[in-house]
């Protein structure tokens, strides 16, 4: 209390134009009290008006008065300094090192509370009373204390840049606008800030919106996680059960196969650990990212707004271009099947179907965000042998070299009546149902034709676009011949560019929706990639452009060597 009572006594010795104790102290006729120098500053800047007033309750004086120092008053300051309650003040209010500091203050400065972009100066609460009492600063705008007020005027013509030139992305005054921009694109500073601050804001979206999926991604991750441990799980203990049965002979096997089990686990919960933090590290920048353009989003300063909104709007690339799209899968089932041959098989074939075992471990892949392969070398381990089904085949369509040879024929082959068979179409679908990832390559004898692939269940003698590849929603196929290629979906031909190449590779990720086709050569040149959703077995199919027989049409489906 009694600091409080001393903090009152000071302020009623403080001068109310420099907030700091009286110097000099005189009293003006309507009974107020100043520094000699703060008054006479005041009323020096009134003499062209011949009426001078007080600073305080703006009573008038004609004319100026006679100042004279205030003895009582001078005493009473000192006595004040000499019990030392000069160290009483709210030191708080004063400006300190990282504050901004009123431009008003003489002696020493308050902390400034506004800035005003048309003063262009900052004022602390006291002398920014004036702009909230009278009409004359009723257009005047305030904004946060800012040190950087100088950088709104124009350092060639002494202006205020109110005008912001596109042509040139910078702001300028309006001498600028008549003089070395004329003719450029100007708006007002505060039209282009209220666009800028629109694109923020669709910025801001899209940071959120890309949390929000790879927030997702992160739950699909957690998800993956628990089913590779639960069907590691599984595949452990059913592998036990089954080994158990033939302890003699399977105890020492079965901790080997035990181990892979558990290491290939543990790689392959790695591997999803590594996106996950790879995604919260993404995650992480992006909120940081929304908090820098939501701060800047708040700057009322708009010249501070355009001088930083560029470095801080444009976004760094995903990491990931799409979110993370994780279908059901096995994952360690066929070990427990391998473990369930070799017990039927062990007694006589032990040592060599033991491998076996081994290799299905080996050949658990988690589906994640794996790049698809550049080179033909990174095809080749994805490769597919691939044979025709001669039950499908075209009655026109003669099958050879252990049905990976199609040839057009005039005359048509025996067993017409099977169901799955083409009635229609010079087409045939591949024996080999296509899940997972895998590769293969088609190879054009004569002429060109349609690389296909198309779930099990398309029509086989309905009308022409219920049966035909790449004519309905069942098939996707890439046309070939000597002037391009085309690529079809649902009746929906889309023009492909690419080197011309009588041989093309086919990448299926089942899993992931993705087909991709490449001309072959000694590269591998990217012709078409579809992105979409898989909901059945593919097979492998190819398509004949001929109406008729044409004994040169003839098609392979090569060993990828």
């Amino acid at each position: 209390m009694a600091q409080q009572n001393n903090q009152l006594d000071r302020e009623k010795f403080c001068c109310s134009v420099c907030l700091d104790l009286l110097k000099d102290p005189v009293t003006i006729p309507c009974g107020h009290s100043y520094c000699m120098n703060c008054i006479k500053s005041h009323w020096d800047t009134e003499d062209e008006k011949k009426t001078h007033s007080c600073p305080q309750c703006r009573q008038s004086f004609t004319p100026r008065p006679v100042l004279v120092k205030s003895t009582m008053l001078a005493d009473l300051v000192e006595e004040l300094k000499k019990t030392g309650l000069q160290a009483a003040p709210a030191d708080l209010c004063y400006a300190g090192p990282e504050d901004v500091a009123c431009d008003v203050c003489t002696g020493r400065k308050l902390r400034a509370v506004k800035s005003c972009l048309v003063c262009m100066i900052s004022y602390c609460e006291k002398h920014l009373q004036l702009h909230y009492e009278s009409p004359a600063f009723e257009k005047h705008k305030l904004v946060e204390p800012s040190e950087k007020l100088q950088e709104n005027i124009c350092s060639r013509h002494n202006e205020v840049m109110k005008i912001f030139c596109r042509t040139d992305q910078q702001c300028i005054c309006y001498l600028c606008s008549v003089d070395e921009h004329k003719g450029h694109d100007t708006v007002s500073a505060a039209a282009e800030r209220t666009e800028r601050q629109r694109e923020l804001e669709g910025s801001r979206h899209n940071i959120q919106q890309r949390i929000q999926d790879r927030e997702e991604d992160m739950k699909a991750l957690q998800q993956e996680v628990e089913a590779i441990n639960g069907s590691a799980d599984k595949a452990v203990e059913h592998s036990e059960k089954i080994v158990n049965e033939m302890i003699g002979l399977m105890e020492k096997k079965f901790a080997g196969i035990k181990k892979r089990i558990i290491a290939k686990q543990e790689t392959e919960v790695s591997r999803v650990k590594e996106l996950q933090e790879k995604l919260e590290q993404e995650i992480t920048e992006l909120k940081r990212k929304d908090a820098e353009l939501k701060k800047l989003s708040h700057t009322e300063d708009y010249n501070q707004f355009l001088h930083n909104y560029p470095s801080l709007s444009a976004l760094s690339e995903s990491t990931h271009t799409s979110s993370i799209n994780i279908q059901p899968l096995k994952y360690f089932e066929d070990v427990t099947a391998a473990v369930s041959e070799v017990r039927d098989k062990l007694r006589k074939l032990l040592n060599k179907n033991w491998a076996n075992v081994s290799l299905s471990v080996s050949e658990v892949d988690v589906l994640l965000l794996q790049p698809e392969p550049k080179t033909r070398a990174g095809f080749k381990r994805y490769s597919q042998e691939i044979t025709m089904d001669p039950n499908t085949a075209h009655t026109q369509l003669l099958l050879s070299k252990g049905n990976r040879i199609a040839t057009v024929t005039s005359k048509p082959q025996p067993d017409s009546s099977h169901p799955d068979r083409f009635t229609e179409c010079y087409q045939v679908l591949s024996t080999e149902s296509l899940t997972g990832r895998c590769y293969w390559e088609v190879k054009w004898r004569e002429g060109g034709g349609y690389v296909a692939v198309a779930y099990k269940n398309i029509s086989r003698a309905e009308s022409w676009n219920e049966c035909a590849f790449g004519c309905n929603a069942k098939s996707w196929a890439l046309f070939w011949d000597n002037a391009g290629y085309t690529f079809l979906h649902n009746n929906v031909q889309t023009p492909v560019s690419g080197r011309l190449s009588c041989r093309v590779g086919v990448y299926l990720d089942h899993s992931a929706g993705i087909l991709s086709f490449y001309s072959v050569s000694e590269t591998m040149t990217l012709l078409h990639r579809v992105q979409t959703t898989f909901t059945q077995p593919l097979y492998a199919g190819v398509r004949f452009c001929c109406s008729s027989g044409d004994k040169d049409a003839k098609v392979e489906f090569c060993k990828v060597k």
